[in-house]
């Protein structure tokens, strides 16, 4: 093993695209790394043309999500430390059970299934998708109001609507429902194994003030993986709200996020793929 990793894989989060990363790409590219940002698979085009038509999305699942992720590492020439916000965080830890990467990053991520912590701030935030079953189906925008519930609560307005314009697009309705639904489906595609000693190090992020996975979520996932040998590690950052990786403040964020990841990176041996419904 080398004492040093140098790629990184930004995974992006719902409602979001790769856009979302710049300031933190950068922030790591200065630093050294080659740093790799693919979209969700049938996320293409700059945000302005997913508005205009999503309709791609449609019925996008996890298992898709994370198979091209999975493709995109299994490429690499180095097992890269791997960071998502969001549903990426999710992402993260579904790919680190696979047994890949060298470290995972997951920011105020969605939560893996077996976790039941359900805060009514959660429920709010996704109520826009949840509340009407044909969205499954779909790919569901978020007015500015709930976007700025969701993802920009500690942001002043101005900054709120700068971030919505920038970066706001449609998402697929249907990961929203499997997040949901998981502990319901014996079969959920969210599902990972907590206590794989193999998988590479793991630490969870949370911002104090994040509406849709507030850091009572990531301190529930943090419990589920207490019977693993792995490494789990858990940080809260006060007074982030949920767009915790492009609002003021995020070098605080990438700088303890790479920090930690060269401290603690390891090669976990390779699993096979767990079976999922996509």
């Amino acid at each position: 093993m080398t004492s040093r990793t140098n790629t990184i894989v930004l995974i992006h989060g719902a409602w979001m695209t790769p856009r979302s990363w710049d300031p933190f790409r950068g922030f790591c590219e200065q630093r050294g790394y080659r740093v790799l940002a693919p979209p969700w698979p049938r996320l293409e085009g700059e945000v302005e043309e997913i508005r205009r038509d999503p309709s791609a999305m449609a019925g996008l699942g996890m298992t898709e999500i994370v198979d091209s992720y999975e493709h995109v590492i299994r490429t690499l020439d180095e097992p890269p430390i791997i960071i998502g916000h969001s549903f990426g965080g999710l992402f993260v830890q579904m790919l680190l059970d696979r047994g890949l990467g060298a470290a995972g990053i997951a920011i105020d991520a969605a939560a893996p299934k077996g976790v039941w912590r359900l805060p009514f701030s959660q429920i709010r935030a996704l109520s826009p998708v949840l509340l009407n079953p044909a969205n499954v189906r779909r790919a569901v925008a978020l007015s500015f109001e709930q976007f700025q519930y969701a993802f920009a609560n500690t942001m002043t307005e101005r900054e709120a609507r700068e971030a919505f314009q920038l970066n706001a697009v449609p998402a697929p309705g249907r990961i929203v429902f499997q997040a949901g639904l998981a502990n319901l489906n014996p079969r959920a595609a969210s599902k990972v194994d907590y206590r794989n000693d193999r998988r590479a190090p793991l630490l969870l992020v949370a911002g104090g003030e994040d509406h849709i996975v507030p850091a009572s979520v990531d301190r529930a996932t943090l419990r589920k993986y207490r019977h693993s040998t792995a490494r789990t590690d858990f940080v809260e950052f006060p007074g982030r709200s949920h767009l915790i990786v492009a609002q003021t403040g995020w070098e605080e964020v990438a700088e303890h996020a790479l920090s930690w990841a060269q401290k603690h990176f390891a090669v976990p041996a390779l699993v096979s793929s767990i079976g999922a419904t996509a």
